[in-house]
């Protein structure tokens, strides 16, 4: 089987093989833990979370690491050197407003001006958002997702490392830059060559930082504060770490090697960030490449455009779940199979119509397999050399290629399967990629797998029934209504009235 992606170092289609299979060693650029994150954040967050899913699929052991940001991460970064506050600093005034108006619980964060409360008030929301949208990364936490606050050794030593190296250097104001002159390949990924970087970006960085620089392209490594909000004791004076030297020391101690399999992140991250990330890891270490793939996932818009707080269409997870955008409680599931049946390689069109479609797909995956386990005991014994199997990862092999991934998937849920245990196996091996069906206990029943109506629900579909018996149909509209406004979808069949929880 040959498995290709695209990879953004090359910009082609390429062969994917492990540098030490079938260890597969991958790192994502994850949260900065100031806010809630967004629904923008989890489709890259869930796009590397597919791959690793389909990777472990077949058969490979994938070891992922997500970094949790939590300082030197600063406002203004799509410059090299970022400008404006950390973000961290900048949380801290928004904290205080948001306790007031009650987005964040009035005993959540006791001192919002101490960054660290709000970075593990934020690192738990993340955790949890996570963890309902089936990232098995999240599970993995702290071990496989560091805090950047927690790796400052490595920062430094990285930094000395590049200092020896002649990559990098102190400047007369004590900050330590990384010299991009000094690194022949700088560019390469974004395509933003020396010669093509201005000076300052527009005037953002003041002329004395300019002039403090070997080139203006130079970025920061390191920067001597004692004001700032978050400083640590270092050879060059109290201080902290620029953002990008956080990734490169993170993922070298974590994943322990020079040279990885994959990155991933948001295109919005390829340039200044994930460039600086090449140029120090390669810099200090002396490797070819940092990462032989580098998988990008595209923009998502909501209805067509940006995602924009002045128009209102600014999403965190949390507000797809509360009902704060469909006016209906949204299911996890439902939001991660929106944000995946998009290919990673093209803009996402998020709208609530694409929500309400997701809702009846997930319905259809999640009755198919209840019903399956309904009818069997146990799954039946099967392997990748499947036919539905087979074909959903050839379709995968493909650069993830989803939508034909998924037209396997609904091929299969619309034929008559003779076999339950047999079709029971199947759909759990679909969803060890797809991770829209609860987690399954050995011991379940189709009654625990998936969120049932409750009582007081089912009375009033028994009482529906009854209305209809004695033809008092003006009482059965009324029950109906009620029905479905506790948030049910209801159906009339020969057997009676059917109803089920609705998923968005």
């Amino acid at each position: 089987m040959t498995i290709q992606f695209y990879n953004s170092l090359t910009n082609s289609l390429q062969t994917f093989e492990p540098l030490d299979p079938p260890t597969v060693r991958m790192y994502s650029c994850g949260p900065t833990v100031y806010d809630y994150s967004h629904i923008g954040n989890f489709r890259s967050f869930i796009a590397a979370d597919l791959l690793r899913r389909f990777l472990e699929l077949t058969g490979h052991d994938v070891k992922h690491v997500m970094n949790i940001t939590d300082v030197g991460h600063m406002t203004e970064d799509d410059i090299a050197d970022g400008g404006g506050q950390d973000k961290m600093q900048a949380a801290a005034a928004r904290v205080k407003e948001d306790k007031k108006s009650g987005k964040v619980p009035a005993g959540a964060v006791e001192n919002p001006d101490d960054p660290y409360q709000v970075a593990e008030f934020y690192t738990q929301a993340f955790l949890n958002d996570a963890r309902a949208l089936g990232l098995k990364v999240a599970n993995e936490y702290p071990a496989m997702m560091p805090h950047a606050t927690q790796k400052i050794p490595e920062m430094q030593a990285l930094i000395a490392k590049l200092i020896e190296r002649e990559h990098a250097y102190i400047a007369a104001d004590g900050t330590v830059y990384f010299s991009v002159e000094s690194f022949d390949q700088y560019g390469e990924l974004s395509g933003n060559t020396i010669e093509k970087l201005r000076a300052g970006e527009g005037g953002r960085i003041s002329d004395d930082v300019i002039a403090s620089k070997r080139h203006p392209a130079d970025f920061m490594l390191w920067k001597p504060d004692a004001s700032h909000i978050m400083k640590w004791d270092s050879p060059w004076g109290e201080g902290y770490p620029g953002w990008h030297i956080e990734c490169s020391a993170m993922a070298r101690q974590v994943l322990g090697v020079d040279t990885i399999d994959i990155h991933t992140g948001g295109e919005d991250l390829t340039f200044p960030h994930h460039e600086c990330e090449i140029a120090q890891s390669c810099g200090a270490t002396g490797a070819t490449h940092f990462a032989k793939f580098w998988i990008h996932t595209r923009f998502l818009l909501v209805e067509g455009e940006k995602m924009s707080k002045r128009k209102g269409s600014f999403y965190t997870a949390r507000d797809v779940f509360e009902g704060r955008v469909t006016g209906n409680t949204v299911h996890p599931a439902v939001l991660r199979y929106e944000l995946i049946k998009t290919h990673y390689g093209a803009n996402l069109n998020f709208t609530v119509k694409g929500l309400h479609d997701s809702a009846a797909a997930v319905r259809k995956i999640q009755t198919t397999y209840n019903q399956a386990v309904y009818e069997s005991k146990s799954s039946a014994q099967i392997d990748n050399s499947h036919p539905v199997i087979a074909t959903f990862i050839n379709a995968l092999s493909d650069n993830l290629n989803i939508s034909e991934a998924l037209a396997v998937v609904f091929s299969f849920l619309n034929e008559k399967n003779a076999n339950p245990a047999e079709a029971r196996a199947i759909l759990e091996s679909l969803d060890s990629v797809l991770g829209v069906l609860p987690p399954q206990d050995s011991n379940a029943s189709s009654s625990d797998t998936t969120e049932g109506p409750d009582t007081e629900a089912q009375t009033w579909a028994k009482q529906l029934d009854t209305a209809r018996k004695n033809k008092d149909y003006a009482l059965a509209d009324e029950i109906r209504q009620k029905i479905i406004d506790a948030g049910y979808n209801v159906q009339t069949t020969k057997d009676g009235t059917v109803i089920e929880k609705k998923l968005a």
